[in-house]
């Protein structure tokens, strides 16, 4: 196999072209890191911490790839991965995904103690989440903690500390996770039932387009929160009103659950993210 076709499949097994992963994981680092920062966080940690969610996303995807090769062949969107269908070796994923985890620690060498300390729960959590879907009856918590994790180390980063509007920011994205991620199960929810994997979609059952609006009001009401805890004020606000409108806007999608529209609100997530980075970065620009 020449190199080029080899970069592809590395391209295609770490879902490069396919960045809606990496926005999902590089907005809320984005909120911890200019609320950590007074709205001015140092240009280097924002860049250690861009680049990191890159790699550490990818990885995340190969050792998904890796952890679900076996049951990907029965499944009709995942059977042409690189992986499931013999194009890369499984051994070849997992030293991708352990190269790439290095690389991560290696940007955030510069920064404090406190930040390395904290990139191993970081680490355990991107690598273990692919498994939990096989015992954990709602995996889309688990990876609500593993995408919301940069925020701690975001205020590690900036500040030394971890204070607690940091961990309710982290609980929000829970909350957002479980929502971004049932609209996602939604898709696959036949799929899963077969080959009995946990999703949450299958946990709520009939309640499932209530129980991603009741996540989405959680999360703004936790946003909500944070930002009395910090003191913004009215554009952040309207930050979460946009949020909200969007969240509205994912319920038109959902209603009938169809596949194709339950997945176009997975992936206008992005916005959300965006709208409430606006208000955050909005708030601070304005004082």
């Amino acid at each position: 196999m020449i190199l080029t076709e080899r970069l592809s499949l590395y391209i295609q097994l770490t879902r490069l072209h396919r960045p809606i992963g990496i926005l999902l994981l590089l907005w809320p680092t984005l909120w911890g890191l200019w609320i950590a920062g007074d709205g001015h966080p140092a240009a280097h940690i924002v860049a250690i911490f861009a680049l990191g969610t890159v790699l550490m996303r990818s990885a995340g995807c190969a050792i998904n790839d890796y952890a679900d090769r076996n049951i990907d062949k029965h499944v009709e969107r995942t059977r042409n991965r690189p992986l499931t269908s013999g194009r890369l070796g499984e051994r070849e994923a997992v030293w991708l995904a352990a190269g790439l985890a290095f690389a991560a620690f290696l940007l955030i060498l510069p920064l404090n103690p406190l930040t390395w300390v904290l990139s191993f729960p970081a680490l355990f959590l991107a690598a273990s989440y692919p498994f939990t879907k096989r015992f954990f009856a709602i995996p889309q918590a688990y990876l609500g903690i593993a995408f919301g994790f940069g925020i701690p180390m975001a205020f590690a980063a900036q500040t030394g500390g971890v204070p607690p509007v940091a961990w309710v920011l982290l609980l929000a994205n829970v909350f957002w996770a479980i929502a971004y991620d049932t609209e996602y199960a939604m898709v696959d929810r036949d799929d899963d039932i077969h080959l009995g994997i946990h999703s949450s979609a299958l946990l709520f059952g009939k309640y499932d387009i209530a129980a991603v609006m009741a996540c989405y009001l959680a999360t703004l009401a936790l946003l909500a929160l944070a930002g009395q805890m910090t003191g913004l004020g009215w554009a952040y606000f309207a930050g979460l009103l946009v949020a909200a409108g969007i969240a509205l806007y994912h319920y038109t999608l959902i209603e009938h659950r169809q596949r194709e529209q339950c997945f176009a609100a997975f992936l206008h997530n992005n916005w959300f993210g965006a709208a409430v980075f606006a208000g955050v970065a909005g708030e601070y620009w304005l004082r």
